[in-house]
């Protein structure tokens, strides 16, 4: 069974087109107008071995808020139902990532229930032509469409562009883990029967 999904969102300030396969070998394709957002993009897809294609189009004249935190949405949407019924997953992935002086952990929860702990410092406050507070809107976004309980804990690190690295690394890595199938899982894994 294809663990694939596209979806497409248009509104006043973006038009966003967004592909994942979860099942796939670390190949992306992206085009956010955000040049920062695309490297961190391609990240997470190389470290998780997901496939991912991103087209956005945003109203970046007047800032990139709009773009990243609408990326998120619909890679949260498109993660959502890339896994269907998520029967036979893992659910839960955790990683620890180290990059240069930075390391960062984020664990996480495919359970529906959404829910972000974001505890990180971020010592620039704009990268290229991306402001660093958005990272953390970005993950809000993503756990929120994609009812992911989302974990992310920056330890230490000086360079904030190795610490948001490290972040994206270590969510590609966890969520690998967590949608992985595992043919010991009959049904989901809950006691509840449902995810």
């Amino acid at each position: 069974m294809e663990r694939k999904s596209q979806i497409s969102r248009k509104t006043g300030e973006t038009d966003i087109t967004l592909c994942i396969d979860l099942d796939g070998s670390g190949k992306s394709k992206v085009n956010t107008g955000v040049g920062f957002l695309d490297h961190m993009l391609d990240l997470f897809t190389r470290h998780g071995l997901f496939d991912l294609e991103v087209k956005a189009q945003g109203d970046l004249h007047v800032d990139a808020h709009h773009t990243v935190e609408d990326v998120g949405i619909v890679l949260g949407q498109a993660l959502k139902e890339a896994l269907g019924d998520k029967k036979s997953i893992k659910r839960y992935g955790s990683s620890f990532v180290p990059m240069d002086e930075a390391l960062a952990l984020v664990a996480m929860d495919l359970s529906g229930r959404p829910f972000l702990v974001f505890d990180a410092e971020l010592p620039a406050q704009k990268l290229g032509n991306m402001e660093t507070e958005l990272v953390e809107e970005f993950f809000r976004a993503v756990a929120f469409n994609a009812g992911m309980n989302l974990h992310i804990k920056v330890f230490y690190g000086n360079n904030t562009h190795h610490i948001i690295e490290a972040i994206f690394k270590a969510f590609g890595r966890a969520l690998d883990q967590a949608v992985l199938i595992d043919s010991r899982i009959e049904g989901v894994m809950s006691t509840k029967g449902t995810l």
